[in-house]
């Protein structure tokens, strides 16, 4: 099987311009290929696994991908799929995510010369002149065919600013960059970026003459990769200081039963066969499928130590059809943690993990998600005594499967 059948046999391939030429290329590694990353935040999340997955498949068969941080472009905002206008971000918040991502990056991708590499849009986005903008890039695009992308359609109604309305642009004008400076012919991306990646390529032939080969793909399932990353709660984040290995671990035990031999064929990389055998499976084989996907996703991000730790800890919880809280997550709370010998839940919640902040912690209890010793937490206000953490301590859940310990 060559790689382009095995990208379709996976379901990642959704649209695609040149259907041949692309087949040659990254069959024969002779792909430079970029993905693009909104820096919105100092870690990766989940949503961000099939683009991961996808650089380290066609790296594995000698293409080169680039890594490209928006560091640009976030200064405007991508409109697509939003209903509001982002909040701008200081050069020295994009610059620390950057750096952050890379080392995530690294447990997928090899970096170094002629391998992988990443660049970040504001090395040139931010150098332009806004009347060569307009001379240069500006005339190759028409306003009536932008405004019917779907990226703007769905702000219309609601207002889409002239900032965000020159997303697209920026965008194609990466691509036109990448193509003159570090020969890429590919660009990846979700279907909700299709319009802009159209936008890219258009742009090359426009500027470079017919003959310039820029390609565009579009991954199967894009939107609901990037859901994958949104829980009730919040982000299941790839740094471990913000999703714990054995939470990373739960998460992907707990998904769906519709969703699992999907996720298996997308986001690991067992063998299609083994893959295809799992098809017929059904009732508590798909438990097994929800243990081997959660155990080769662990492995892929945290490695095969706490992998092996997390699927342990995870067994070990409910073994004998029980709940055993030896190897539950424990926080040990600590005197300085009670005012007044009580804690507010909020605060529980924040020094556990279980909410990555307060806004997120606030919307659990709102929604009835917090359980504390078993009764449901409906007040934003609600505090523990610290005489309940005396003994074995108390259990918090949130939602119906998250289970923490609270010591003292």
């Amino acid at each position: 099987m060559t790689l382009f059948d095995e990208l379709k046999a996976r379901g990642l391939i959704a649209q695609m311009t040149d259907e041949e030429q692309i087949k040659d290329l990254i069959n024969n590694g002779k792909a430079t290929f970029y993905i693009g990353f909104d820096p919105t935040a100092d870690s990766l999340h989940v949503g961000h696994f099939m683009a991961l997955c996808l650089m380290k498949r066609l790296q594995m068969a000698g293409n080169r991908p680039i890594a490209l941080i928006g560091g640009g472009t976030a200064m405007i905002g991508d409109p697509s799929g939003r209903t509001d206008m982002r909040s701008m971000m200081t050069r020295e918040t994009i610059q620390h995510n950057c750096d952050c991502f890379k080392k995530q990056m690294e447990r997928f991708i090899e970096f170094g010369e002629g391998k992988a590499m990443m660049v970040n849009n504001a090395d040139w986005l931010l150098d332009l002149n806004y009347i060569d903008v307009l001379r240069e890039v500006g005339a190759c695009f028409s306003v009536n065919n932008m405004l019917r992308a779907e990226c703007y359609k769905q702000r219309m109604e609601k207002g889409l600013s002239f900032l965000e309305f020159n997303y697209m642009i920026m965008q194609s004008y990466d691509f036109y960059y990448l193509y003159k400076n570090y020969n890429c012919n590919f660009q990846f991306g979700g279907n909700d970026q299709w319009s802009n990646m159209l936008g890219g390529t258009e742009l090359i032939r426009r500027k470079l003459g017919e003959d310039a080969h820029a390609m565009t793909i579009t991954l199967l399932l894009n939107s609901e990769g990037k859901k994958m990353g949104k829980t009730a709660s919040g982000a299941v984040w790839l740094d471990p200081n913000k999703t714990s290995p054995f939470d990373f671990y739960q998460y992907w035990r707990n998904v769906a039963d519709s969703d699992v031999l999907k996720c298996i064929r997308m986001l690991t990389f067992l063998p299609i066969e083994e893959i295809d055998a799992m098809d017929s499976w059904e009732g508590s084989q798909l438990n097994t499928a929800k243990e081997i996907l959660a155990y080769e996703l662990t492995k892929l991000v945290h490695g095969e130590e706490e992998a092996a730790k997390a699927q342990a800890a995870a067994k070990a919880l409910f073994a004998n059809g029980g709940m055993n809280t030896e190897n539950m997550p424990t926080t040990t709370l600590s005197a300085e943690d009670f005012t007044d010998g009580k804690i507010l839940v909020i605060d529980m919640l924040l020094k556990s993990k279980l909410a990555a902040s307060k806004s997120e912690a606030r919307r659990l209890i709102q929604q009835g998600g917090v359980f504390v010793a078993d009764v449901k937490t409906d007040s934003l206000d609600a505090t523990v005594e610290e005489s309940a953490f005396d003994g074995d301590g108390i259990i918090v859940k949130k939602g119906k499967k998250t289970f923490h310990k609270f010591t003292k």
